[in-house]
């Protein structure tokens, strides 16, 4: 939650385009060019997944030009179809034999009505010519040859329906596969025809099937799915593939295949399949919303194309092609002559043979693999759109840029993922591109937004706030730029003065720049340690550096790192004193005082000059603990609140002061070591020390004296041992005094 509401202004705006996305889905904001990048996807989708391999059961007998140029120009007398269909079905034994070319209107080629017309006419008193007539009518009718070359055969016509305006109709429909009342009521989107052209009744009436040839050409020209189930004035009729399938499974009854989820209303506007039925055997055609299904291209079409094989229609006719080599082959009789016009623009190609689709439709059906929209498609977009976006924007926030750019590839690569998986494994067509587009545009704008806004503020706020923290504290803050402020507040922090020792007496013996030099490299060296602890330098007043720990990054143990700061300053002084004297430099000592309290800190000073800094008593007693470290003859002196808070350390205790300013005694400390550090011999003058001040506290001079002169044994160069013993030298000569607390007092800064 709480990132929720430091991110909040981003999150936003990385919504707004799942906003837009979810319209668009839910239709209420079309954008067409969403709908034309996922056509396109579809389309190198469906290119990449394409077999690309040869169906041996289906032939494609082809009216091509040289067909044209042996037989004549079409339409073809049909008195050589007649012969090509006994060719293919009787010689050959083909299995079956499709249309994709339409007979409308009835073939006068070889003259009869004319001769007709003569004998009831002009020659009309020439009664040889009537009985040679009626000796040669049969000879003459091409569409009786035809219509009986057709009966009894596994043969299905095609025909097509048109959306024209006047609703023009030619030739005999067909009986319609389903009738309304099959429906029961529901509203189904069939694609939907006002008018048709089909062929005349002697060969209608004679054909086994018929089936219509439209395919479903879209707003980009593309044909890329066929209806399965046309209405024509509330009557529903089989496409030529669905017919040719039929003819070849044996399953005379087609039925509307209903939903079977108990959730869905009567008033549901869909299909889930097409139900092909004979007796107890069942099969399930799947189709979207409006009955259509898309076509399953094997690959590119055209004879050259591999994915059928094509035999001239005029080999056929002059018995070029073997006895057998088309037994038992599923036929489609069509065209490839770009004048005959029946060339497509298809996914996989854009003179595409339009008799080839039916051929990859019957392919489909044959293999069981049927690609479809389904009807959930809109609820499924929905959804993926509502937790792709919905993670993108809760996740890019709060990540870096590098992580944001592998999150936003991670989601793209799932989205696309899914929908492959989804379409190999189950044939669903489901949509992709509003979903990529949404997760690509969240993710420029949430990056935009990234690095025109916050990337401004955390910019302002490194400026801000570098020059007092380390780099690593920075990058810390700029994560959450809103959670830090210059503005002052109250804190427990942890403040350090730290005094360079001998520096009056260096400014008289060395030169101006020679002093600069030395200054700045002892103050690196510090600074350096200061900040490699996540300390924040304050300032630099003349020879004393301050500092201070828990701001503006909190951090919890900052009493702690601010006593091993100033171990390792002390260690590193003596290194530098080792170089000093290698240089023949002068040597320097320093002096620190920590303290642990309540400090406001902030930014502070004048309208001239600012800076972030800690003020407080907590402040001046750090300060005073600096300058105490002289006067014990230590290093570090640390108060009673750090040591408490720093449980890291051994300590020794050196005293209880009253400083200047101040009514309540403090008791104050020296860090010896890192706990466990010290070895048995120091452990022992720790205990001996301990003796020593209970003895100075409880006013016992001789006791402590004794203590003294042992811990003067053991550690001769320890200053605070002489400064002990002439205390109690000095004491000694006073009375007890019961109301003594043991405290020493201060009276100068």
């Amino acid at each position: 939650m709480r990132l929720f509401f430091r991110h909040w202004p981003r999150i936003a705006v990385t919504l707004i385009p799942l906003v837009f996305a979810l319209l668009h889905a839910g239709g209420v904001v079309r954008l067409d060019v969403l709908q034309r990048l996922d056509d396109i996807l579809y389309d190198a989708r469906l290119r990449a997944t394409m077999p690309r391999t040869l169906d041996e059961r289906i032939v494609i007998v082809d009216i091509d030009e040289k067909s044209l140029a042996e037989v004549g120009r079409w339409p073809w007398g049909r008195d050589k179809l007649a012969a090509l269909v006994q060719e293919l079905l009787e010689q050959q034994k083909a299995a079956l034999l499709g249309f994709d070319v339409f007979f409308p209107e009835p073939d006068e080629s070889s003259g009869l009505k004319r001769l007709l017309q003569l004998a009831r006419n002009e020659l009309r008193d020439q009664p040889g010519f009537s009985e040679r007539l009626a000796q040669l009518q049969g000879s003459l009718d091409y569409d009786a040859i035809f219509a009986k070359s057709l009966e009894k055969q596994p043969v299905v016509l095609g025909y097509y329906f048109t959306s024209d305006s006047g609703g023009l109709v030619s030739g005999v429909l067909p009986a319609p596969v389903m009738q309304q009342e099959a429906l029961r009521g529901r509203p189904i989107r069939f694609v939907s025809y006002s008018g048709y052209g089909s062929n005349i009744e002697p060969l209608a009436g004679v054909a086994a099937l018929a089936g219509h040839t439209n395919p479903i050409v879209e707003g980009d020209g593309v044909v890329r799915s066929i209806p399965v189930i046309a209405e024509y004035k509330d009557k529903y009729y089989e496409s030529l593939s669905l017919a040719m399938f039929r003819l070849l499974t044996g399953l005379p009854s087609v039925e509307p295949g209903f939903p079977q989820e108990k959730f869905l209303s009567r008033n549901y506007q869909g299909l889930e399949s097409i139900l092909l039925k004979q007796g107890n055997k069942t099969m399930a055609l799947p189709v979207d919303q409006r009955v259509t299904t898309l076509v399953p291209f094997r690959g590119p079409g055209g004879p050259n194309g591999g994915s059928f094989r094509y035999v001239s229609a005029s080999d056929v006719l002059a018995k070029r092609v073997a006895p057998g080599q088309l037994k038992d082959k599923i036929l489609l009789l069509g065209t490839t002559a770009p004048g005959l016009l029946d060339l497509r623009v298809t996914p996989v190609g854009e003179a595409y043979p339009g008799v080839e689709i039916h051929a990859n439709m019957i392919s489909g059906f044959l293999d069981g693999k049927v690609f479809v929209k389904p009807d959930y498609a809109v609820g499924f977009e929905v959804v993926i759109l509502f937790l792709s976006g919905l993670t993108l924007a809760l996740a890019l926030p709060a990540l870096s840029a590098p992580k944001a750019v592998a999150t936003s590839a991670g989601v793209i690569a799932a989205l696309v993922g899914l929908d492959f998986w989804l379409y190999s494994v189950y044939g669903l067509v489901l949509p992709l591109a509003t979903a990529l587009v949404m997760a690509f545009t969240a993710f420029a704008l949430n990056m935009s937004y990234g690095y025109f806004v916050e990337s401004r503020s955390k910019r302002e706020l490194a400026n801000l706030f570098g020059t007092y923290v380390p780099p690593e504290l920075v990058d810390e803050m700029v994560k959450d730029p809103d959670s830090y402020t210059m503005k002052a507040s109250a804190k427990e922090l942890t403040v350090m003065f730290c005094d360079m020792r001998g520096f009056t007496k260096m400014s008289e013996t060395m030169e101006p720049t020679q002093l600069q030099a030395l200054l700045n490299s002892v103050f690196s060296r510090l600074t350096d340690l200061i900040r490699g602890n996540r300390g924040t330098i304050d300032k630099y007043m003349g020879d004393c550096v301050m500092a201070f720990w828990g701001a503006p990054v909190e951090t919890p143990d900052h009493a702690s790192l601010a006593v091993k700061t100033s171990l390792e300053m002390v260690l590193a002084v003596r290194e530098l004193n080792v170089e000093h004297r290698a240089k023949g430099l002068p040597e320097i000592g320093i002096g620190i005082g920590l303290n642990t309290g309540s400090m406001c800190v902030g930014d502070m000073g004048s309208d001239i000059r600012r800076s972030y800094t800690v003020i407080g008593d907590a402040v001046n007693l750090g300060s005073r603990l600096e300058g105490l470290s002289k006067t014990y003859g230590v290093d570090t002196v640390v108060s009673e609140s750090t040591r408490r808070l720093s449980t890291d350390f051994a300590w020794q205790e050196l005293d209880k002061v009253r400083v200047k300013g101040k009514d309540q005694a403090v008791a104050i400390f020296c860090p010896v070591a890192a706990l466990g550090r010290p070895g048995k011999e120091y452990a022992a003058e720790l205990k001996e020390w301990g003796l020593a001040l209970k003895a100075y506290r409880d006013q016992d001079w001789d006791a402590c004296d004794v203590h003294l002169l042992n811990l003067q044994r053991m550690n001769a160069q320890k200053y605070l041992y002489r400064l002990y013993a002439e205390r109690v030298a000095s004491l000694r000569v006073l009375p007890f005094d019961p109301e003594w607390d043991g405290a020493t007092n201060f009276e100068t800064k």
